[in-house]
């Protein structure tokens, strides 16, 4: 009975050519308009080399040098920053007195100009993105400047540095002292990671919608089995069939046809958008996996609870769907935010937060701690439709077949 049931709902499913174009065309249509939406905005919002000039304490002289190591690292970096065949070039920087420097800065000229003596400090006349980013990122270098002076300073170091005979013995000990700091000071390790480009963000959200919009396929299938839905329905009422196998057979078909949509649509994506998902892709494709099945739960227990006809159905998944994607974010980043800081409820029982939250869980931690939290919710939630959708079938009675 599961094979039969299975190969007849596989073959009514793919001839549904309304739910073929939801689930397999729409999604790529809708990824091709981010594509035209999103393909230039990291590309026209990438930032201009930004001009600046550096003022000495004393024209010709490093400030402090020798005195102020912290202002030497600080006026190296800016200068390896300001490299005219660097691609990755962030400054044009130039050495003037503290009188042109000011000139400049009036005739709008630089954005801003570092006067470095025993205290940098960043000059600006007005508040702007590229004078933002200048203060940003003279305070970053500093912190690290000061930070790898504590370190050099500190006993254990002095200790290890003395009586050294050579700089590469010196240069070994050093590495020795500073992997121990690493180990006694958690907050000294390197966490840099394989970031991706924030608009693989909006690609998350698609993928969470067109894992929720197999909630139609589910709800497709349970239609067939229910006798007031369609004749299959009818024979399958008077059957001595269990209905929990025969829902397993439906979901089981929904999902085969699903992820074919499924892989049609990360196909798109990476061939045809080239869209990187960097190095996550894998965690990528089982999350989008568990979504689905969680998408087809969903389905199944709109199929099996609501006692409409079939397009009021199609309009409560569409419905639900549309509001949960809106809440996690997909119309904008910032309203899952907002959902999470003032009604947080709402987004741990909605399955498209949970599968867009496991996709920046990827995107921003170094763990997969919260990964996995969200994968055992979706699996959870599906458990809970499921078992609502048998308990529902089980309870329908007809006067007449």
């Amino acid at each position: 009975m599961f094979a039969h049931n299975f190969r007849y709902t596989l073959k009514y499913l793919l001839k549904n050519r309304m739910l073929i174009f939801w689930t397999y065309a729409f999604p790529v249509i809708l990824g091709l308009l981010f594509y035209l939406a999103f393909s230039n905005i990291e590309k026209d919002e990438k930032l201009q080399v930004i001009p600046i000039a550096l003022v000495k304490e004393e024209a010709g002289q490093a400030a402090g040098q020798g005195e102020n190591p912290a202002g030497e690292i600080l006026e190296e970096t800016v200068k390896s920053l300001s490299k005219e065949n660097d691609p990755d070039r962030l400054f044009d920087m130039e050495y003037v007195t503290e009188s042109k420097a000011k000139k400049l800065l009036d005739q709008d000229k630089i954005r801003g100009y570092l006067l470095l003596g025993k205290e940098p400090q960043v000059v600006v006349r007005e508040n702007g993105t590229e004078q933002t980013i200048f203060q940003q990122v003279i305070s970053q270098i500093l912190q690290q400047a000061r930070l790898s002076q504590a370190v050099t300073d500190s006993p254990a170091m002095q200790k290890a540095l003395s009586g050294i005979s050579s700089p590469e013995e010196a240069r070994e000990r050093a590495e020795k002292v500073l992997e121990g700091l690493k180990q006694e000071n958690p907050n000294i390790q390197d966490r840099s990671g394989d970031h991706l480009g924030y608009t693989v963000i909006e690609y998350y959200t698609l993928i969470a919608m067109a894992c929720l919009y197999s909630a139609t396929i589910g709800m497709y299938a349970v239609n067939s089995m229910l006798a007031n839905m369609s004749r299959k329905g009818m024979r399958i009422s008077v059957s001595p069939a269990g209905k929990g196998r025969l829902i397993f057979s439906g979901v089981c078909a929904s999902y085969v046809v699903q992820l074919l949509g499924l892989g049609i649509l990360f196909a798109f994506l990476v061939f045809g958008l080239k869209v990187d998902f960097g190095r996550q892709i894998l965690p990528v494709l089982f999350l989008a996996l568990t979504g689905s099945f969680c998408g087809l739960c969903v389905g199944i227990a709109v199929g099996a609870l609501v006692k409409a006809s079939e397009n009021t159905k199609i309009g409560v998944i569409i419905s639900v769907t549309m509001l949960g994607c809106f809440l996690s974010g997909m119309m904008g980043i910032t309203m899952k935010y907002l959902v999470d800081k003032n009604i947080p409820l709402l987004n741990r029982i909605n399955p498209a937060a949970m599968i867009t939250d496991g996709f920046y869980a990827l995107y921003y931690y170094d763990t997969l701690n919260r990964y996995w939290l969200n994968i055992g919710s979706l699996l959870l939630f599906s458990l809970l439709m499921i078992l609502l959708s048998v308990w529902s079938l089980k309870r329908q009675t007809y006067k007449s077949l």
